[in-house]
């Protein structure tokens, strides 16, 4: 299934729908009983992604170009992110291959949807782009094992980690947290593909386009640690919770590697395509 999260202009509520070729299956109205998020129909697990699917033929539906998409998961608990986990990536910034998993996070408020703008600082003149596959968590779990990560997965979908590199790198304390939380650093869709959709995660062509040309093109098979390898990782610390995102990282192409490097600037255009899982565009603007 494809999920989403939208509004229209005659109801301006977000609420979870289900994707189906160009119109969107309304799950508030198609089965009042389901919860009022795509979070909330995860929490509710196996049961309510079921009755999800039985909502496939109902005829509450808006058509897709009447519709405006949000993040699939506007309001995550955690956004939590992973570094230099391309081979090749890691080669052209001038670090070590990591040897473990490089984690930090974003903070929510940095979440935002399929063509809403990138908001460039003013205090930052160097915002990189990073094409990245994103995890998204199904089931509560902690110390959950390799062999028993996918079973934790609901799906995945399109990110693109926006990076303030003189703030993540140039400053004296090194701010990655805060270089990596400017709201809208996080833009992510446009819809969830469940996990079933996805035959193999690491299989995936990903590319990301400025204004057109192609500047990250490779394969989710260049990855460092694998999905289920980061899932493993990160929740011998903390618990993971339905609705939880993962950015796993990107490939090598990014804007400070390149000379003269490339940074975006106001009335560029990012897109970001990854193979099964669409394109997630976001036009850049000034933050006011």
């Amino acid at each position: 299934m494809r999920l989403v999260t939208f509004q229209t202009q005659d109801n301006p509520n977000s609420r979870p729908g289900l994707l189906r070729g160009e119109e969107i299956v309304d799950l508030t109205l198609a089965d009042s009983s389901l919860p009022g998020t795509l979070r909330g129909i995860l929490a509710q697990g196996n049961d309510a992604m079921r009755q999800v699917e039985q909502c496939a033929d109902s005829d509450q539906r808006v058509a897709l170009a009447e519709a405006t998409l949000l993040a699939p998961i506007p309001d995550p608990q955690k956004v939590i992110c992973i570094g230099l986990n391309y081979r090749d990536h890691a080669e052209e910034t001038g670090a070590p291959i990591p040897k473990e998993p490089v984690v930090f996070s974003k903070f929510p408020t940095a979440v935002t949807g399929p063509g809403a703008p990138i908001e460039l600082p003013q205090v930052s003149d160097s915002v990189d782009y990073e094409a990245e596959l994103v995890i998204v968590i199904g089931l509560e779990g902690r110390d959950i094992s390799k062999e028993n990560a996918a079973d934790y997965v609901a799906g995945y979908m399109v990110g693109h980690d926006v990076s303030a590199r003189d703030w993540q790198t140039g400053k004296d304390a090194r701010q990655w947290l805060l270089g990596k939380s400017f709201d809208s650093f996080a833009p992510t869709g446009p819809y969830l593909a469940t996990s079933d959709e996805i035959a193999d995660p690491h299989a995936l062509a990903i590319e990301m386009r400025l204004n057109g040309t192609t500047m990250q093109k490779s394969t989710t098979e260049q990855m460092i640690f694998r999905t289920d390898e980061l899932i493993a990782y990160v929740s011998q610390v903390f618990t993971l919770v339905p609705g939880d995102i993962i950015f796993t990282g990107t490939p090598p192409g990014v804007g400070m590697a390149r000379k003269p490097p490339v940074f975006l600037k106001p009335g560029d255009q990012c897109e970001v395509e990854i193979e099964g899982l669409g394109v997630l565009s976001n036009p850049c603007t000034a933050r006011g």
